[in-house]
């Protein structure tokens, strides 16, 4: 069963500053991050149950990047909502807490 991932205004935001600042030393760096999310969003529809950190809260680390995806399943409707994606070297008091 494939899910269908829908993502929120924060992880949107989130993304969208990764890839700028990926931007400011390189040219392929933004892209790279980009395809390298596309390849995590294939995977995590294919197979979304990976543990949960918080509560109902699951994470999953873009290979070769240090973020990971922190999201919901919901099984009754065959979606993921990703919350966020967070800096895995930032503070992790900071780390997503909904």
């Amino acid at each position: 069963m494939v899910y269908k991932i829908v993502v929120s205004q924060r992880a949107q935001k989130e993304i969208e500053n990764a890839a700028e600042y990926y931007s400011i030393d390189s040219v392929d760096a933004p892209v790279n991050f980009l395809k390298a999310l596309a390849n995590t969003y294939q995977v995590l529809a294919k197979k979304p149950f990976y543990r949960v950190r918080y509560k109902n809260i699951r994470a999953l680390k873009i290979k070769k990047f240090p973020y990971s995806l922190y999201f919901v399943v919901n099984q009754t409707n065959n979606t993921i909502r990703v919350l966020s994606c967070f800096h895995n070297k930032r503070n992790p008091n900071k780390r997503p807490r909904f």
